[in-house]
């Protein structure tokens, strides 16, 4: 290759690497923002929260992780052993519909089960007409808002992060150790502890840490059902008690939990080191089993489908029917709709481009640089949003100010929110929070293309810019495309950053719920969670898709 072309690819390679650096600043720049603002003190709040807060929010936080952590270990390994190790029928329709609970976001699972089981709800009033009992006083089920209610609805909804990894690991297993182990005595149901398990924990590691984060991002549903967590604390202290620097310390509290989470699950899979070679391992066959033991491994699988998907959809269904032949959909609901639309659109325009730029930039400079921006570009996904929103305000506020200023002194007009009240604020949240899954999904993506097709073109005197046009963007549509579709659905999902740095008079259908489960009006909200939900089926159909070719 000429000497000149060489060194117009190694230039262009620099500029994608800078672009990358950018782009991890821009990620990294509100947790800077948050230390900065934490530094400043908040004259007697920790005295406050120590007294009244802080030991009841964090034990309840503790609490909460530890069970929903060991619901999910529980509900997804054993889910994803079911579904692999053993053929029934129904086994097909269970390996997709597993995946169905993921379509609803935890504050809805609350909002649904708050009045599914309500003491005058259809559960507990069909049970007392079946019983005889006349009155709530004479007979009621415990109250869903309580700690289990909240650790059993998280955990049915947030078990498809380890079903996903687990099921994938057990396909990929060799049938040649199932077999060896079989020779050296142990039994069928031992398999599954001595051999499959242990090879399946990093998987469930990851799984159960994911679950975890999105557990702590959770901001409805511990509020709706009278969980009072680090991340409600902040909520409270920034909007009831208007104190930034305070909510900024507790955020960086909790973002030192989310720390702490990650490198417990890398400490606990440090260790694991399993290898098998594709070419010579057997697939892993399931073994066929009984009609009977197969009805009761079917009903098995179908019960977290049923508590995690079913019957809230079925719920949210009915009421929204019921809404709308009472009163037809209110025009404000259309409006939610398009805001919702027009503010994901735009977040995943602008996540999916900068997700190219750090993706690209590896591609173009393999290296700990590179590296290290990629990394610290993705870091805000471990983040909850609430504490994201903290950092995002910091900075677009200071932002908003010096823009107002400048606009005084130089062209005598006054421009308040400039960031914060067109949306842009919320833009940066969604960047920030979901590039992670925009430059993962299109690195894969770029790593399915063989190096020699870069090597051809730099032979050919394209440029790194063209070479990135005409061969990686048309050969990564199917990654491109995914990353798309899984950002958008995030975001019309996110609850706490929508909550908090929305513009005024401006609402999503997330808000929108919130604001009438927070009121006690459920039915009014029944359409929007239905709309959400139907949303958020589309990643599940993706997923159930590649899970079949796994």
């Amino acid at each position: 290759m000429p000497a000149y072309s060489k060194s117009r690819f190694f230039r262009a390679g620099s500029l994608w690497l800078c672009l990358s650096a950018v782009s991890a600043f821009l990620v990294f720049l509100p947790v800077l923002a948050l230390a900065l603002q934490a530094a400043q003190g908040s004259d007697g709040l920790w005295s406050h929260l120590l007294a009244t807060t802080l030991p009841v929010a964090f034990v309840d936080t503790l609490i909460l992780l530890t069970g929903v952590g060991i619901i999910v270990a529980i509900v997804g390994t054993s889910a994803a052993w079911l579904v692999t190790a053993y053929d029934f029928r129904g086994r097909k329709i269970l390996e997709w519909a597993l995946l169905l609970p993921l379509a609803v976001p935890t504050y809805i699972i609350a909002y649904a089960y708050l009045d599914i089981l309500h003491p005058i709800g259809p559960v507990q009033s069909a049970l007392r007409a079946l019983l005889g009992f006349a009155s709530p006083r004479d007979f009621r089920l415990p109250d869903i808002r309580s700690m289990t209610g909240c650790i059993l609805l998280l955990g049915f909804v947030l078990y498809p992060y380890v079903y996903i990894p687990t099921r994938a690991m057990f396909l990929t297993q060799s049938s040649s150790l199932i077999d060896a182990a079989r020779t050296l005595g142990v039994t069928r149901n031992a398999i599954f502890w001595r051999v499959a398990l242990p090879m399946a924990r990093p998987a469930i590691a990851v799984g159960i840490s994911l679950a975890l984060m999105e557990t702590l991002n959770d901001i409805g549903a511990a509020e709706f059902l009278g969980i009072r967590t680090l991340t409600v604390s902040i909520y409270t202290t920034w909007v009831t008690r208007s104190d930034l620097p305070g909510a900024a310390q507790i955020a960086l509290a909790l973002l030192l939990i989310v720390v702490c989470l990650v490198s417990l699950e890398r400490w606990a899979r440090r260790k694991q080191r399993f290898s098998s070679s594709a070419k010579r391992s057997q697939q892993f066959t399931p073994h066929k089993v009984s009609a009977t033991r197969g009805g009761m491994f079917f009903l098995l699988g179908l019960t977290p489908i049923l508590l995690g998907f079913v019957f809230p959809a079925i719920y949210l269904a009915t009421e929204a029917w019921k809404r709308m032949r009472f009163a037809g959909i209110s025009p404000r609901l259309y409006d939610e709709i398009i805001n919702t639309v027009i503010l994901a659109s735009v977040a995943t325009i602008v996540t999916l481009t900068i997700g190219l730029i750090v993706a690209y930039a590896i591609r173009l400079r393999p290296g700990n640089a590179s590296q290290w921006f990629f990394r610290f570009s993705t870091m805000g996904y471990a983040a909850p949003g609430t504490v994201i929103a903290i950092g995002v305000l910091i900075i677009t506020g200071a932002a908003d100010h010096f823009i107002s200023q400048i606009a005084m002194s130089w062209f005598n007009m006054s421009v308040s929110l400039f960031l914060l009240g067109s949306g842009a604020a919320l833009i940066y949240a969604y960047l920030v929070r979901f590039l992670a899954i925009s430059a993962g999904s299109i690195d894969a993506g770029f790593n399915r293309i063989p190096v020699t097709y870069d090597q051809a073109s730099r032979t050919l005197g394209e440029t790194a810019t063209g070479t990135f046009r005409h061969i990686h963007l048309p050969l990564s549509k199917t990654a491109l495309s995914a990353a798309a579709l899984l950002v958008f659905v995030d975001c019309v999902k996110e609850l706490p950053a929508t909550l908090l740095l929305r513009s005024l008079n401006i609402e999503t259908l997330a808000t929108h719920l919130y604001g009438e489960a927070a009121r006690g009006t459920y039915e009014e909200a029944s359409i929007a969670a239905l709309a959400i939900v139907a949303i958020g089926i589309l990643p599940v159909i993706v997923l159930s898709r590649v899970g079949r070719r796994l």
